[in-house]
C-alpha cells in the first residue's frame, strides 16, 4: 500500500472513530443502562422488548456514553465490553491521527500483529464478547 493511501485510509478511520467519541459525548446516559441509542432516533432493542433479554449490543451506547463522560466505573458495571470497544475507538483515532501527521506504517505493523496471534485475538473478542452479552443478560435478570 502506497503512503498515499495508507494517510488516506487513516483520514477515514480517523474521521470515523472520532466522530463516534464525539457522538457518544453528545449523548445522555441512560439510566436504565439501555436505550440510549432512542436519542439518536432508533427504536428501543426488539429483543429486550420480545424475549425480556437484552441482544448481544444492549448497552453498548450507553457504556459509550458513560466513558465519554469519563465515568469508567459505572460503564464497566454497564457492559464491560462496551469498554473495551470504547477504549479500541480511542486507539483506533490516536493511531490513526499519528498515522496522518507522521506516517510510519502503523497499521502494518498492527495487522502483521493480529496475523501472528490471530488465535488469541479471536479467542479474546469472542470470550469478550460472549461474557459481556452473558454479563448483560444476568444484569437485566
Amino acid at each position: 500500500m502506497t503512503p498515499g493511501a495508507l494517510r488516506a485510509c487513516s483520514a477515514i478511520i480517523f474521521v470515523c472513530s472520532v466522530a463516534v467519541l464525539l457522538l457518544a459525548a453528545w449523548l445522555t446516559p441512560d439510566p436504565s443502562g439501555v436505550g440510549t441509542h432512542t436519542q439518536l432516533g432508533l427504536k428501543p432493542c426488539i429483543a429486550l422488548m420480545m424475549f425480556e433479554l437484552p441482544c448481544p449490543m444492549c448497552g453498548m451506547t450507553t457504556t459509550f456514553s458513560l466513558m465519554a463522560d469519563l465515568r469508567p466505573v459505572e460503564a464497566f458495571a454497564n457492559q464491560p465490553f462496551g469498554v473495551f470497544l470504547f477504549l479500541s475507538t480511542v486507539f483506533l483515532a490516536v493511531v490513526s491521527g499519528l498515522e496522518i501527521l507522521l506516517p510510519k506504517k502503523r497499521w502494518i505493523t498492527i495487522a502483521k500483529w493480529i496475523e501472528n496471534n490471530k488465535g488469541k485475538v479471536l479467542t479474546t473478542f469472542s470470550v469478550g464478547f460472549f461474557g459481556g452479552w452473558l454479563y448483560k443478560i444476568a444484569l437485566v435478570r
